[in-house]
């Protein structure tokens, strides 16, 4: 029993200490915007933080006001008393009124918590939501089926550091460069695949400052030994994206097949 006991406060701690960092990273991502109410009266800021407490715990928009009831200690760091919790559906609406940019900042800050090298990965991937989502897109009329999601992934931290989603998909030589373009005063170099090879993005990293670590198509005498001094440069540490993919998809499986495809 009392290790049962044990174990429901290191829980409890865990979660409080996550909700901590998640408040000093949102007022930092959001600036002189993070008190601004967002949806019934909150302040943006808190909405952020109710947002990540109910992914992080896996709670439905329902259960995640019936669970604070019970964490004085995170209501505390929320600066909410038991009658003040948003309805359910507050927290539902907010969801669907908090802008790209809030997110991309969140993300962005939360990088920063780790080492970075300066040297990344540039990469695409699918994201199938066609079996979860199929009565929704059938009662909706939506046809989103499949997301594609470019990011930059550093090599030695493994953290993602700026991510464009798509439900149009644009030619990796079009969404690269816009990623690489927001990030390109922290990057020394970048690593991508033939899918990225163009020459206007090779002179633009070059024009950025940024070393383009990217394989080039065909098999001519020229080509196959630039692609060999690439990969001794650093083109091996690619993985790493794909690393990152498998990872978010297991553990963050159902919030990336959401019924809104921007979500």
């Amino acid at each position: 029993m009392d290790e049962v006991e044990e174990i429901e406060v290191g829980m409890e701690i865990d979660i409080l200490d996550f909700v901590e960092q998640c408040r000093d990273l949102a007022k930092q991502a959001l600036g002189k915007h993070a008190g601004e109410p967002a949806s019934g009266g909150f302040a943006r800021w808190v909405h952020v933080i109710l947002h990540c407490f109910r992914l992080e715990e896996g709670y439905s928009y329902r259960e995640t006001p019936n669970r604070l009831k019970y964490m004085s200690e995170v209501r505390d760091v929320l600066g909410l008393d038991q009658d003040e919790l948003p309805d359910y559906s507050t927290i539902y609406k907010s969801f669907d009124r908090l802008k790209m940019w809030v997110w991309r900042a969140l993300l962005r800050v939360s990088a920063q918590q780790h080492p970075q090298s300066g040297h990344v990965d540039l990469d695409s991937t699918f994201f199938d939501r066609r079996a979860a989502s199929s009565y929704y897109r059938q009662r909706s009329g939506n046809s989103v089926q499949t997301l594609k999601v470019t990011t930059l992934t550093d090599v030695e931290s493994l953290a993602v550091l700026d991510v464009h989603i798509s439900a149009r998909w644009k030619h990796d030589t079009k969404a690269g460069p816009q990623v690489v373009r927001r990030n390109a005063d922290d990057l020394l170099s970048v690593a991508a695949d033939k899918a990225f090879h163009n020459w206007h993005t090779k002179y633009e990293f070059y024009a950025l400052g940024v070393e383009p670590l990217i394989l080039q198509r065909g098999s001519r005498p020229l080509t196959t030994g630039n692609n060999a001094f690439i990969r001794t440069k650093g083109y091996a540490q690619r993985w790493m994206a794909e690393t990152s993919y498998s990872t978010t998809k297991r553990s963050l499986g159902d919030a990336v097949r959401a019924l809104g495809w921007y979500r």
